[in-house]
């Protein structure tokens, strides 16, 4: 057996067969992330690769990989790393492993801040795909503005100043493209980090424009944050991580200085928990799962908290089990918060409610 030689497609379609033996509904999927983490290739390379023999460094790893795999152990803490909205992060043990309903929720944290709290000024802060036809585009951007301008005549515009395209001056001397996007600031309170996939999120896809404060009581995840942050090249000053029980690690002088508080918290009904699959009960870890009887234990302690760390008109957002969504907005509502929506995840579950604290 150690004789023969394995390609990436021999290989590959091992694994998937031996998987789908073992349970995986997605075992193809599976067999090709594995082989990513153990190659280095991106799936695309994989296929582009199919008669390269793997070395025995690699069919060792692979092998290994795959036996946690058949134990049931998650793709993510295997590979060590999972792909969350425009972003990758690292994940291990110990440490949730982020969601796509998680996903939903930093898309309606997002929308508040463009809309309520960055303004136009958070379009700029986006990041630009890397097209092909953007020079073009640009190119012919500028002729159109060159065009324009020798239409026009000398001395239409104040000198040092520019015509934006949305008609608006700027003036170029003093005012740069990472300043404009600089300018708005948000602040975020994330409580229950994990991997800090939410504060990353929000800071890439929000770059310049948003600053976060993220918090966990287990110092295992934490410290994860703080590796993902330097892998992501996130700044200090972009990302606070703070070890403690909710918002314990927050400053006095930080209260009612967020624009937002958002959490995905244990939130599973102690019921439910003997009901979840077994990749996620024999392996996730339960301090960021069970969430009381009701699984709204962590999250009464949040809503308590909202309207001490959040602004007026601040928002509070939280994804919590789909059965328990109407008894929290009630809740919310309890405690005289304003504007309280539930919003659904992409099967169509409710799976997140926000609201807002009064003016």
């Amino acid at each position: 057996m150690a004789d023969e030689m394995w390609t990436i497609s021999r290989c590959l379609d091992w694994t998937r067969g031996y998987l789908e033996k073992k349970g995986d509904e997605r075992s193809r999927y599976t067999a090709e992330l594995l082989l990513t983490a153990v190659t280095g290739m991106s799936r695309v390379e994989l296929y582009m690769n199919f008669d390269r023999p793997l070395d025995q460094d690699e069919l060792s790893r692979m092998h290994d990989a795959v036996v946690r795999r058949a134990k049931g152990e998650p793709v993510q803490y295997i590979t060590g790393s999972t792909g969350f909205r425009m972003i990758d992060v690292l994940c291990e043990p110990g440490v949730l492993i982020p969601r796509p309903e998680t996903e939903v929720l930093v898309g309606e944290v997002l929308d508040y801040l463009d809309s309520q709290v960055l303004g136009g000024a958070s379009t700029a802060a986006r990041k630009r795909a890397a097209l092909p036809w953007n020079g073009e585009l640009d190119a012919a951007s500028d002729l159109e503005r060159a065009l324009a301008e020798s239409e026009a005549g000398a001395g239409t515009a104040e000198a040092g100043d520019a015509v934006a395209a949305d008609g608006t001056c700027e003036d170029v001397a003093t005012v740069g493209e990472g300043e404009r996007a600089a300018a708005p600031h948000a602040r975020v309170l994330e409580v229950g980090c994990g991997t800090g996939c939410i504060s990353l999120s929000l800071i890439h896809e929000r770059e310049g424009a948003v600053a976060c404060v993220a918090t966990d009581i287990n110092p295992q995840a934490v410290a994860l944050t703080e590796r993902n942050r330097r892998a992501l090249a996130v700044p200090e000053d972009a990302l606070s991580v703070r070890e403690g029980d909710l918002v314990a690690p927050v400053a006095p002088e930080e209260y009612g200085t967020f624009d937002v508080l958002v959490s995905n918290p244990p939130y599973i009904p102690h019921d439910v928990m003997a009901e979840l699959p077994r990749e996620v009960v024999d392996f996730e870890p339960s301090l960021a799962l069970e969430g009381g009887v009701d699984g709204l234990m962590v999250f009464r302690r949040l809503l308590a908290a909202a309207p001490r760390m959040l602004r007026p008109g601040g928002l509070f957002a939280c994804e919590l089990f789909e059965e328990s969504l109407d008894e929290a907005a009630e809740l919310c509502r309890g405690a005289g918060m304003d504007d309280v929506r539930v919003v659904f995840d992409l099967t169509r579950r409710p799976r997140i409610v926000v609201a807002r604290t009064p003016l």
